[in-house]
């Protein structure tokens, strides 16, 4: 089956309270807990704002070059994001809006392209 990817930005996340992040947290948990009920969960993981960036790597002539902290300023950083393994689109975006509800804030769904995809760029096909 198809993986997507379900995230959101977290400037898209207004201010909130911690007992509002709370509370949303245990409905986004309720939904993760139906997602693995369902067989559908691969992996969550939230928070990740732009501080807990570790470093950037770049090549530069063929050598991995290392910068601490985030690359680049932009006002765009993943806050959350959650990959679910499903059948076509259409389960993956009502996966999402359940997410959208809980957290009341936008998500953003990605497919993931599968190996054979990623192996027909390769050969040119």
């Amino acid at each position: 089956m198809p993986q997507y990817l379900i995230a959101f930005n977290d400037e898209w996340v207004g201010h909130h309270t911690i007992e509002q992040l709370r509370a949303k947290s245990k409905a986004s948990l309720r939904v993760i807990d139906d997602m693995k009920r369902d067989g559908v969960f691969v992996f969550t993981d939230g928070g990740i704002g732009a501080d807990t960036a570790l470093c950037s790597v770049e090549s530069k002539d063929g050598e991995a070059v290392f910068t601490d902290g985030p690359y680049v300023e932009t006002k765009e950083h993943l806050g959350g994001f959650c990959v679910v393994s499903v059948a076509d689109d259409d389960a993956a975006r009502t996966w999402a809006g359940r997410l959208a509800v809980a957290l009341d804030w936008p998500q953003e769904v990605h497919r993931f392209p599968t190996r054979e995809e990623i192996l027909q760029l390769k050969d040119g096909e």
